[in-house]
């Protein structure tokens, strides 16, 4: 619902930015005061007194005790004396020249390895943080309030503590829900946690106690919540492989779990109802970002409840980001395409889990693994078939999927198992190959899944191989009398390239609904990615799976759009007046289309990656704080996009609260998105229309183009000079076939506008109209 009353939401906003710049220009300090003098054995009034004595220290700065208590997140009572609090510059100089004081300094982070994809995107470096490095520059997402659309929180994950972390923002207004015994409790780094399931109860019927927490049971909210903003955590790892410092996006930002997704009912988790109802919340409660790793089918805009719940969250400020899908590599199935949202595919990063399997041929595959134990012994094992082990009943072709109820442990037990991946679940297999006796599986993408290997924690030893690798192995198989096989326990290899590659998953353009919005609109880390976990179920989610662990390893666009988020949150917590769309331009321009080869972006088959994959390109946030230009839109221009899309008036007054007349000519090709796609060039020439904004130092851009096949490109103006920031400029980009009727399929180019320092870059996608 609108607001029918302007002022009061003026007086809001304007109060919500002046709190943000008093808590922006506040940092957290340790105040340092040498020992104690009650001993090795303090009572608790000891300790009680010491903590008073911080409050009335620090309040003799503040005014008062009770500023000091809000002000005071640490106070270290036992062998070493002082505190950690919340100050502004001023107030921990004043505090620093108390003659009980030792010494005052920051809060600074410190870590010995990383989790990697943030490093592989240059936050950080082998653990250290250069000068250089958005986190450092934007306080690691202070204060930012990230929101997640998913299966909840599990709230005692190191991941969500708030070491380290302030007092709540006082512009929050959410709850920590709490439904029953199951208590989920939250705090200055959880700050909310709310659930939803009516939606869900109308197809589950009555619902046990167990549907009225906010908790985790499923793992995935925990994962997506964390990696957007999630807290330093030294030594996380997935059974001892990739150990590191665990930290999301915006490790010092405020997070908030809103349940939506539920066990599933008919393969569905997630109902419009709860969203629609967890997005009205959210807008409530005051989140920034919204991260939303859900979705279904590309449906209308007006009948999707993502998108009417993002296009009520951005009205009010918020940043909705969310995931492209997991339908790849077919095209046009691309999901979550509304134009006011950032869509984000997934992406590989420079590290893997390597298992690697030897033949008895001595022929070594390359495989990826995350599995907790090794083979039994290091010798070679009989290896055998799925097809060649089915049970009677079982056809072929089920067995070969290691699908459940077709293998017979006869002729399984103590032999390493091959299955193909096609249909069921992957870690399904591994349980049933497990549960039939096999020592360890080799599991062979088929050929639709090509290169795409996923480090997955099987149950037992287990090594993911590609599909021609898997050809390779069931034609040995097939071909030797007694064949063998050995697997390596899985290592960790850092530094692997080519990377980042599109993931054969990743769904793809073009946007089914509107071809002329570019979808997805960039890419990110979205392969083995480790994060936070429930610990009320098992890494696989398998009924068989009693193994618990802080951490997991999940693959997805789930995975890639929360590191968005953390972006997003970086962003706002550096630029709190920028919008959620200059927010949104600023990723997409800044995006890079090379790999670490600086060679173009290749998908999961080894071809170079279009547009329709990768969107804008792989993230960038170092730069993204400095896009140089933005493309700007208000709700105004979302309004006239849908007028362009052919809503009607009564729809459009309804859907914008209030009544709205759509302009008399507004071209969908002047829509001012960050990317360009024609899919109507016709015999004559279209004219797009773009106005950029200059929020970075004053200096001049020239164009640099590069023209899809078959297409002239021609730009007008071709320099644009800018003087002031928020000054804006208009340019033409007109198209023009080289030959009439041609190009018949989709053509990809470039178009960047740069001063020397800014490259902002938007891709271009043409297609000629077919007749």
């Amino acid at each position: 619902m609108g607001l029918s009353v302007l002022t009061p939401l003026l007086l809001l906003v304007v109060f919500s930015l002046l709190q943000m710049h008093t808590i922006a220009n506040k940092k957290s300090y340790v105040v340092y005061l040498g020992g104690h003098s009650h001993g090795q054995d303090p009572s608790l009034m000891d300790l009680d007194g010491v903590t008073n004595s911080h409050y009335g220290l620090l309040g003799s700065i503040l005014g008062s005790n009770d500023k000091a208590k809000e002000a005071i997140f640490y106070s270290y009572t036992r062998h070493i004396n002082g505190f950690a609090a919340i100050l502004s510059e001023e107030e921990a100089a004043l505090i620093s020249k108390h003659p009980n004081v030792v010494s005052v300094f920051l809060n600074k982070g410190r870590t010995l390895h990383t989790t990697r994809s943030w490093d592989f995107l240059g936050l950080e470096r082998d653990g250290v943080v250069p000068l250089g490095s958005i986190w450092q520059k934007a306080r690691f997402g202070e204060d930012t309030i990230i929101g997640n659309l998913d299966t909840g929180v599990w709230p005692e994950s190191k991941s969500f503590s708030d070491e380290g972390i302030g007092p709540i923002p006082s512009k929050w207004r959410g709850i920590c829900q709490h439904g029953n015994k199951d208590r989920v409790h939250c705090n200055r780094k959880l700050i909310g946690a709310r659930y939803f399931n009516k939606g869900y109860a109308f197809y589950a019927g009555t619902l046990n106690s167990s549907f009225f927490t906010a908790r985790d049971y499923d793992g995935h909210g925990s994962h997506t919540l964390s990696t957007a903003g999630g807290n330093f955590v030294p030594g996380a790892s997935v059974f001892s492989h990739g150990n590191g410092t665990a930290k999301g996006g915006s490790p010092k930002a405020r997070v908030a779990a809103y349940k939506v997704c539920w066990p599933p009912i008919y393969g569905l988790q997630c109902f419009d109802a709860d969203i629609i109802a967890a997005f009205d919340a959210a807008i409530s409660d005051g989140v920034h970002v919204l991260s939303v790793s859900l979705g279904g089918a590309p449906a209308e805009f007006l009948e999707d409840a993502i998108s009417i719940g993002a296009f009520h969250a951005v009205k009010h400020g918020i940043l909705v980001v969310s995931a492209a899908g997991n339908s790849g590599p077919d095209l046009g199935t691309v999901t979550n395409v509304s134009p006011w949202m950032l869509t984000v595919g997934a992406s590989t990063i420079d590290r893997e889990f390597t298992s690697y399997v030897a033949l008895g041929n001595k022929k070594h595959l390359k495989g990826a693994s995350l599995s907790a134990r090794g083979l039994p012994s290091q010798k070679f094992y009989p290896l055998i078939s799925a097809a060649d082990a089915k049970a009677a009943n079982a056809s072929a072709t089920e067995a070969l999927q290691c699908m459940p109820g077709t293998l017979d442990s006869r002729k399984v037990k103590g032999k390493i198992l091959f299955c193909l991946r096609m249909n069921n679940e992957r870690t399904v297999k591994g349980e049933q190959a497990a549960l039939a006796g096999a020592v360890g599986m080799i599991l062979a993408n088929d050929e639709l899944n090509g290169n795409d290997v996923l480090a997955e924690t099987h149950l037992l030893p287990a090594s993911h191989i590609n599909f021609t690798d898997g050809k390779y192995a069931i034609a040995y198989i097939n071909t030797t009398k007694n064949p063998m096989a050995y697997m390596t326990h899985p290592i960790t290899q850092l530094g692997t390239k080519p990377a980042p590659i599109v993931a054969q998953f990743s769904s793809r353009g073009p946007n089914m609904i509107q071809q002329a919005i570019l979808k997805p609109d960039v890419t990110a880390p979205g392969l083995d990615i480790i994060a936070a976990y429930t610990e009320a179920d098992g890494p696989t989610n398998l009924i068989f799976d009693k193994r618990r662990i802080p951490f997991n390893s999940q693959s997805g666009t789930s995975m890639s759009c929360p590191h968005v988020s953390g972006i997003a949150g970086l962003l706002k917590t550096l630029h709190p007046d920028w919008s959620p769309t200059a927010i949104k331009s600023a990723i997409m321009t800044t995006a890079s289309t090379n790999d670490n080869n600086m060679e173009p972006m290749l998908d999961a088959s080894y071809l170079k990656a279009t547009p329709f994959a990768y969107g804008a390109g792989n993230v960038q946030p170092n730069h993204a704080m400095d896009p140089g230009l933005i493309y700007d839109l208000t709700i105004y221009d979302y309004l006239n996009f849908l007028c362009a899309h052919h809503y009607n008036k009564s729809q459009i007054n309804l859907f914008s609260d209030k009544p709205y007349a759509c302009p008399k000519s507004f071209n969908l090709a002047d829509f001012n998105y960050p990317s360009i796609a024609v899919p109507n060039l016709s015999a004559d020439s279209v004219t797009i229309t773009r106005i950029v904004t200059n929020v970075g130092s004053p200096g001049t851009y020239r164009v640099h183009v590069k023209a899809p096949a078959g297409v002239w490109v021609t730009i007008k103006p071709r320099r644009m000079k800018f003087k002031v920031i928020g000054e804006k400029k208009k340019f033409k980009v007109i198209l023009k076939p080289k030959v009439e009727g041609k190009p018949r399929g989709y053509v990809f180019g470039e178009l960047v506008w740069s001063d020397g320092k800014h490259h902002v870059r938007s891709p271009l996608v043409v297609k000629h109209t077919e007749n």
